[in-house]
Order: structure tokens, then sequence, then C-alpha cells
């Protein structure tokens, strides 16, 4: 069985695309950071053991070695990690001329952009061990330093950009041992990116979620020029547009 790591499942776009694995029939491990949230409790009583639940906090070297043990016990492999886990924070609008909360960009850059890494670097046995080695990370036109027009969210904004970095350093150690990447924007999504859920924003989750695994399980074999397009790492987004880094 096709076998999955989806980190930050507890709600929005993770919890969805637990979901739509799930019913693509994929056996899911989906990480889970709230204890207290109930909605992925409450999928996996549907889903039975086609959805397994890992605690797992990006942000703790410890917690990512647990939740590997866990996997371990029970999956000999993984075909497919879905980096999907990403805080922000109230403080974002704060311009250069307001005081600054270093430690609340700290906690940005920890989860957004090296707990991609941190994920990668412990789960990779058994990534080794699959036959996909797919890697699929949700960013953010966030990260995009061309197209940027912000004038302040300094902390998400370069956690962004660092995360993106990050990929491209894996696209050149790991693309040669066969490992494909999707690095994805997913959109203004209703979500609870700032601790309460933006019903100002323009997309729902489930149908980002869709859009994504569209493009996260998509062969790409090669392109109508005959290049091959896993040799070509690109940021796309919900609607399959290319993005600048």
């Amino acid at each position: 069985m096709q076998t999955a790591l989806v980190t930050g499942a507890d709600r929005g776009l993770g919890l969805s695309i637990a979901k739509q694995l799930a019913e693509r029939g994929w056996l899911v491990w989906a990480g889970s950071y709230l204890s207290d949230w109930p909605e992925l409790t409450e999928l996996k009583s549907l889903y039975g053991d086609t959805i397994n639940i890992v605690k797992l906090d990006i942000a703790s070297d410890d917690s990512v070695k647990q939740a590997l043990e866990t996997v371990k016990l029970h999956s000999a492999h993984l075909d497919m990690i879905i980096h999907n886990a990403g805080v922000s924070s109230r403080l974002n609008n704060r311009t250069i001329m307001e005081s600054q909360d270093y430690d609340d960009m700290l906690r940005m850059y920890n989860v957004n952009a090296i707990g991609m890494l941190r994920v990668t670097n412990t789960f990779l046995p058994l990534m080794e061990a699959g036959k996909h080695k797919r890697l699929c990370i949700v960013s953010s036109e966030a990260g995009s330093i061309s197209r940027s027009q912000r004038e302040a969210w300094y902390g998400y904004c370069m956690s962004k950009a660092a995360l993106n970095m990050g990929v491209k350093l894996l696209f050149n150690s790991l693309r040669p041992q066969g490992y494909t990447f999707r690095l994805f924007h997913p959109g203004w999504m209703k979500t609870y990116m700032s601790g309460q859920k933006n019903m100002n924003a323009e997309l729902e989750p489930d149908d980002v979620a869709a859009s994504a695994l569209s493009y996260f399980l998509n062969p790409r074999i090669s392109n109508v020029t005959g290049d091959v397009e896993e040799d070509h790492l690109a940021m796309r987004d919900w609607k399959g547009n290319d993005w600048p880094w």
C-alpha cells in the first residue's frame, strides 16, 4: 500500500489532504500537534486504520524522532511526505518603525523553515525504502522575493523564503538519487494560521487539497519540449501556475 506522512494534519489543509489521500486508498500517517482538537480523531473514526495519528511537533527534535519510531513500528516505508505544517503570527503587520518580537520570528523560522528539514532528515531512512520518494512542500507566495509587495510580515516572509531555499538544496542533493519534488503555493485559505479561522479568505481547504493532490500525485514525466520536468524545481499554485522565486 502507498504510504504518506502529512504534517500539520489536525485541521485546515493538512486535514483535508489526509482525508482525500485516504479516499484514494493511501495509508496515511497524520501528524498531530493539537491534542485537544477533535477533527482528526473524528476523521480517523470514519476511515479506521487507513488513517493513523502520530504525535508530531516539527519544531522539536525529540518529537520528530519519537514520531519516526512510532511510524516504524507499523510501516516499513514511506512513499511520500507532505510538509504542510506551518505557523504565522498576529504580529505580522508590525512595520520597521515599530518594535519587533524576534523570539516570535525565530518561532516561525523554526517551524516554517527548519521543521521541513528536521522531518526530512529524520524520516529519510523510511523514504529510502519507499518506491515513489516524493517530497511535497506547502510554501507560500510570501516566500517569493521577486513578487514581494509587503512592507512588513518580516518573520513569516523570511521563514518562507528560507523554506524555499531549503527545498532547493534538498532538490540538488536528492533529485540525482531518484527523489521527486512538489513545491506548492495554496493561496489564501480559510484556515487557523493566526490562531483563529480566517473567514475573510477566498479558498476552502477541501478545494485546495484537491488541487494540491492533483499536483502532488501527478507523474509529470516530461513536458511538451521533451525535457524531464522532474529535473526542474518549480513552485506552483492551486491553479497550476508557476511562481517566481
